[in-house]
């Protein structure tokens, strides 16, 4: 599979008229090789393919990396690629911008003074865009896990829970299920701080008549799983169960909606114009959902400002909210995968309020 991969983006780099790539981020590295480990740096040529890391992962590469020559040094990873000649013959070099430093950068034109590199995004992460078999069942397995935890962790939240003791019993739940690691930090916000979309979990204790926002995800061959559920702990006033509702249709609405070939940004707006209408939109601050796969947030982009279509077979998440500063937030986030006529949940969670 990864042979099929490099085999494209090879196309990739004659449409664009580079005679190289410069592969840098460690995801990007991974769909294309099966590499797992944190220090690499990949040339992909229209006629080879170059691996480079250092001797920490010597076993690990040799076992893992495919349909590349490899490479392992004690040098620095641009210096063996000198070394090695992986640029021989090659003029124009795409980098990828958004994982080169300038220091990396400045190291490449002093190894490489008679290239001409030239800066690129999104051409691995335009193949990713749509998932084979395999990566879809990765994906599935890393939601069934979440959605699992989801359900197991209902039974430790209650009046007096530390948001943090929260955050790491998720985790420890993830791993016991099978999941190599989070996908990201998990976010647990009780009350208040539901309102800031992205709070870390603090020691605050939640208390009775708030909600409470989790969003968190896990691992299975690096493949990402992202959840998010608000529930309410005891009595909550008719206000906060009106926004639940709102937030809880719109959602719905957007999974009703979605379809390949429709732009992003009119998906993100069948959520955004549901929201508008019930009188909260300014207090919907956040894009509607994000790519997932290898990176927790890659293409597509589904927002307000998004020039691209939906494709069959692409994995996006779906979540609006609503965050009222100093009183609470709402968020409800499913993820789902593009079909040829519409879209299918792959999260089982229960979306009704659940009161504990």
């Amino acid at each position: 599979m990864t042979r099929h991969r490099v085999t494209r983006l090879r196309t990739t780099l004659r449409e664009r008229r580079l005679d190289a790539l410069l592969v840098s981020s460690l995801p990007n590295i991974r769909y294309l090789t099966g590499f797992t480990g944190s220090n690499a740096l990949c040339v992909f040529t229209a006629t080879g393919g170059f691996f480079l890391t250092d001797t920490r992962y010597r076993d690990q590469s040799r076992a893992e990396v495919i349909g590349v020559t490899r490479t392992v040094t004690t040098k620095t990873l641009a210096a063996a690629a000198a070394e090695r000649g992986c640029l021989d013959g090659c003029r124009r070099v795409g980098f990828e911008s958004h994982a080169t430093t300038y220091q990396q950068y400045r190291a490449l034109r002093a190894l490489f003074p008679r290239h001409s590199f030239r800066p690129t995004a999104d051409l691995v992460e335009d193949l990713a865009l749509v998932k084979d078999g395999r990566e879809l069942s990765c994906i599935r397995r890393a939601v069934a896990i979440t959605g699992q935890v989801f359900l197991d962790i209902l039974k430790v939240i209650h009046p007096g829970s530390r948001e943090s003791a929260v955050a790491a019993t998720i985790s420890y739940l993830q791993k016991m299920y099978g999941a190599e690691r989070d996908a990201f930090e998990t976010i647990v916000a009780s009350g208040p701080r539901g309102a800031l979309p992205h709070a870390h979990a603090s020691e605050q204790k939640m208390r009775s008549g708030e909600f409470v926002t989790l969003d968190f995800g896990c691992r299975v061959g690096g493949y990402a799983s992202d959840l998010t559920r608000t529930v309410a702990l005891g009595r909550v006033t008719r206000r906060m169960r009106d926004i639940y509702n709102i937030v809880r249709d719109a959602q719905a609405a957007a999974i009703a909606a979605a379809r390949p070939g429709m732009w992003a940004k009119d998906l993100d707006a069948v959520a955004r114009r549901h929201i508008t209408v019930a009188g909260y939109g300014k207090f919907f601050s956040h894009s509607l959902g994000h790519g997932l796969g290898l990176h927790v947030h890659e293409r597509p982009r589904v927002s307000m400002l998004s020039t691209e279509r939906l494709r069959s077979g692409s994995v996006i998440t779906i979540e609006p909210g609503i965050y009222i500063p100093g009183e609470c937030g709402v968020r409800i986030e499913d993820d789902v995968v593009l079909t040829p006529t519409g879209c299918e949940v792959l999260t089982t969670a229960p979306k009704e309020l659940l009161t504990l």
